[in-house]
């Protein structure tokens, strides 16, 4: 089961009180104060881990605590700090905070950031010591660790997002590149969650691939599996558009392709912006190659596309264009790899929750 929501609770430790404490040793009549200060609170922190594909661990556990640092003891010892709780999620978990609706991180592979940090130990009595406080009785508590509830939000990483009508080959497609098996059956969303594929292009380059659930009309507005679909799409680097060559269900192919552009156009002005490359799915349909490369034509020329879009024939079912359209989206997803490093680069975004900027250092 793909899980790609959840909302939980994450509690850091507190830290541990100072201690009030006098040394009493025989033969030493003036013991001076010694009582340790307290552990520091474990911290929750979160860690972007590429073993990890869905929230499916946070399904049924909603509530993570770390432990409390311990107090302070005599002979100046200090209490032992609490442990930390690890979360590995999948990147590209957007973590939000749920009551404020503030974006605090958004995980990429290799993250390790604090997103509830751990109290401070209290100070024991013997920092309190002086020339003019030679005996002093006081001390401080540990500081409460931070609290929050938190909503996680996975949008799957891949380069290649496979979209188009429900039936138009994409399960199919992803079967024969890679080594995924997604449902493929001749009825419409026989693919229920997003699947991924690894494909190679050779030995040195590979592609990922993400199948997402067909669109239906109103996706944009959450009908059908609406915003499940589309938030997917956004972190793909290229689309591949898929259109039945010949629809089982009679519709028109240019209207099926415009359909889903509306979609994406009302969703996302930045989604719909994003490079495409429309695939004509199914030419095994056709009779000869004259008559598919007089379909590209016609096809290119009803939709209108610029000569900046890619417009391929490909059959899954005798391989035919496949390795032109992995070529395609090879380019293109470097392409976009480039463009997006030197994007970071300018910009140089911290890598510190939002609620954390005015803590100062993490320690």
């Amino acid at each position: 089961m793909f899980i790609d929501e959840a909302t939980i609770h994450v509690k850091a430790g507190d830290g541990g009180d100072g201690c009030i404490s006098f040394r009493r040793e025989k033969y030493i009549p003036k013991g001076g104060p010694d009582g340790g200060d307290g552990g520091k609170g474990g911290s929750v922190i979160v860690v972007g881990d590429a073993n990890i594909q869905t929230l499916m661990d946070f399904r049924h556990q909603h509530h993570f605590k770390a432990t409390r640092g311990a107090d302070g003891r005599g002979k100046n010892m200090y209490g032992a700090d609490g442990e930390d709780v690890i979360l590995r999620l999948a990147p590209g978990t957007l973590i939000y905070n749920n009551e404020s609706g503030e974006l605090v991180c958004d995980l990429v592979l290799g993250d390790e950031i604090v997103i509830a940090l751990g109290g401070r130990g209290g100070l024991g009595n013997d920092r309190f010591k002086s020339s003019t406080n030679q005996v002093p009785r006081e001390q401080t508590d540990g500081d409460p660790g931070g609290e929050l509830e938190l909503r996680l939000e996975l949008k799957l990483i891949a380069d290649v997002g496979l979209i188009g009508k429900p039936n138009a080959g994409k399960s199919t497609l992803l079967s024969t590149i890679t080594h995924a098996t997604p449902k493929v059956a001749a009825y419409p969303f026989t693919t229920l969650s997003p699947q991924l594929g690894i494909a190679e292009v050779d030995p040195g380059r590979r592609i990922v691939f993400a199948d997402i659930p067909g669109l239906i009309e109103g996706a944009s507005e959450g009908v059908g599996l609406g915003h499940e679909f589309l938030r997917h799409v956004e972190r793909t680097r290229v689309l591949v558009h898929l259109i039945d060559a010949s629809p089982a269900d009679g519709s028109d192919p240019e209207t099926n392709y415009r359909a889903i552009r509306d979609e994406l156009m009302n969703y996302s002005a930045e989604l719909a912006e994003k490079p495409e490359i429309v695939v004509l799915s199914k030419s095994d349909l056709i009779s000869d190659a004259d008559e598919v490369e007089a379909a590209v034509k016609a096809m290119r020329a009803s939709l209108q596309l610029g000569a900046e879009t890619q417009l391929l024939a490909i059959s899954s079912a005798n391989s035919q264009g496949l390795r032109e359209l992995l070529e395609a989206c090879w380019g293109v997803a470097q392409m976009e790899e480039r463009r997006a490093a030197q994007e970071a680069e300018e910009t140089a975004p911290r890598r510190v929750p939002p609620h954390m900027r005015d803590m100062g250092e993490l320690d």
